[in-house]
C-alpha cells in the first residue's frame, strides 16, 4: 500500500469516527465520546492539532490516556499486519 493511499485511508477513517462521535453525542445508541476519542487517536498521526488535543486529554485524564496509548499500540500492530509491514517492537 503506497504512502498516499494510506494517508487518504487514515483521514477517511479518522474523520468518519469523528462524525460518528458527534452523532453519538445526540443519539443514545452510539457511544459518542468513545468514537471521538478513537477518531482523535487516528487523526493524531496526520494532524498536529489532533495530537495536541489528545495530549491535553491524556494530561487531564491519566487513566483515559493509558487506555488511549494501549489502543494506539493495538492499532499500529493491526495496521502493520494489514499492510504487510514487519513489526518493529
Amino acid at each position: 500500500m503506497n504512502r498516499h493511499a494510506k494517508r487518504i485511508l487514515v483521514l477517511i477513517v479518522g474523520w468518519a469516527f469523528i462524525l460518528l462521535g458527534i452523532a453519538g453525542l445526540f443519539l443514545p445508541i452510539l457511544q459518542g465520546v468513545l468514537f471521538l476519542l478513537v477518531g482523535l487517536i487516528i487523526l493524531s498521526s496526520e494532524y498536529v492539532w489532533a495530537h495536541h488535543l489528545l495530549a491535553k486529554i491524556k494530561e487531564r485524564f491519566p487513566k483515559l490516556g493509558r487506555v488511549a496509548d494501549q489502543a494506539t499500540e493495538k492499532a499500529k500492530a493491526w495496521m502493520q499486519r494489514l499492510t504487510g509491514q514487519p513489526r518493529t517492537d
